[in-house]
């Protein structure tokens, strides 16, 4: 049939009867409430990315590896074994047993049970209805726990927004940005640039001071609450220690000091890249705590990467620290990233990759650094497409003017 007929069995809002149009108007506003609006590929690429998450949190309790001399049969059903009880055992036992009887219910023949008492009355239990509505009672019960826990996360996420730079401050001969993507509501990635009291430094005359600029990007070892709370104290302890004199590999150790006292034995490291720039000399002093090597590109097409430091902060009270300097030229361009970048997956479990970054960045180094900023991030979201973000993403871009 040709396109006229087509079009003719969807008749125009004008041609519909008031009632007809009426319930046409209803039945497009409560799709448009239940799905916000999405389109459907949007819908079933947010099915696929929940679906994936939910199968990454419950797979790492099951063991998939088939054992030897097992059937397929044998080892299917070890496995949904394993998946039913790693679901149950994420509930309360209440809810446990709640669901345990919807099932038997569920599974139960088809069949009602009758009674009566004499001429008077009689009632009717029908076991699947009643399982659905354990089963629904039961969804009841968690969405109220996971309302709570998201009011209280966005609350979290509100606190986390105050404590990180909204934009960045003007710095003479440098062109900043930065953003950040955390892999649930909140992150355990910190970055930041703040001017630095003027402490002597140590390429200045004595006796003379200068305003420098502090530039941070730090990763917390970890996810989520955990890791966000400890973000929290790395950037209250920097704020509070820069303020002090000294120059930048004291300012890191004093910072590695007191991650040490709050790393749980260094199983709460925090891998970092402290900068301090100074204006009038274009030159940047830098630390690396273990941290993911910031890239600069030059003007020439160049590039290093910058690596001098020590061990993440929290692993060893004792450690030292070296700095580095370079001096950034009109046209150069430093990245300072979190691991979440080059490790980011696809479907095909491929990761980013540092080789893919780099021609990104070099492709792209003529731009200002808000215009890096933005094409790195595009090119992850193509790379990534529907699969789920397992880290937090940092990245802070500086530009030579």
């Amino acid at each position: 049939m040709n396109g006229q007929h087509v079009r003719s069995f969807y008749p125009h809002p004008s041609s519909v009867y008031p009632g007809q149009q009426t319930i046409f108007q209803r039945l497009r506003s409560f799709w448009l409430r239940v799905s916000e609006g999405m389109k459907l590929n949007d819908l079933w690429n947010q099915l696929q990315t929940d679906a994936r998450v939910t199968y990454r949190l419950y797979s790492r309790e099951i063991d998939t590896l088939r054992r030897a001399g097992e059937t397929g049969p044998h080892h299917f059903l070890r496995v949904a074994r394993q998946f039913f009880w790693a679901i149950l055992e994420k509930l309360t036992p209440v809810r446990r047993i709640l669901v345990l009887l919807a099932l038997f219910l569920l599974l139960l023949p088809q069949a009602e049970f009758i009674g009566n008492s004499g001429q008077h009355w009689a009632f009717r239990f029908e076991a699947h209805l009643t399982g659905g509505l354990l089963m629904f009672g039961v969804l009841l019960l968690e969405l109220t726990d996971r309302v709570v826990m998201k009011r209280d996360l966005q609350i979290a996420k509100e606190i986390q927004a105050w404590l990180l730079p909204a934009k960045p401050p003007q710095v003479p001969g440098l062109d900043i940005a930065f953003a950040t993507r955390p892999a649930n509501t909140v992150a355990g990635d910190y970055y930041d640039v703040f001017p630095r009291p003027g402490f002597e430094a140590a390429d200045v005359q004595a006796g003379q001071k200068e305003q420098t600029f502090l530039i941070a990007i730090a990763d917390v070892a970890g996810k989520s609450i955990p890791a966000a709370m400890l973000m929290a104290t790395i950037q209250a302890s920097l704020r509070t220690l820069c303020m002090t004199p000294g120059s930048l590999t004291d300012l890191v150790a004093r910072m590695n000091r007191y991650a040490c006292s709050n790393s749980q034995n260094g199983r709460r490291f925090t891998t970092g890249f402290l900068a301090e720039y100074q204006p009038s000399s274009r030159m940047l002093r830098y630390v690396n705590a273990g941290h993911n090597a910031p890239v600069l590109r030059r003007h020439s097409g160049a590039s290093e990467e910058l690596c001098a430091g020590g061990l993440p902060l929290g692993v060893l009270e004792s450690a030292e620290y070296e700095s580095g300097t370079v001096i950034l030229e009109p046209g150069d361009v430093l990245v300072a990233f979190t691991d979440g970048l080059v490790e980011a997956e696809n479907i095909r479990s491929e990761e980013y990759g540092q080789g893919r970054f780099m021609n990104t960045l070099f492709a792209n180094a003529a731009a200002p650094a808000d215009a890096i900023l933005r094409t790195i991030l595009s090119d992850i979201d193509r790379f990534v497409n529907a699969a789920p973000q397992h880290d937090d993403v940092t990245l802070i871009v500086l530009k030579a003017t």
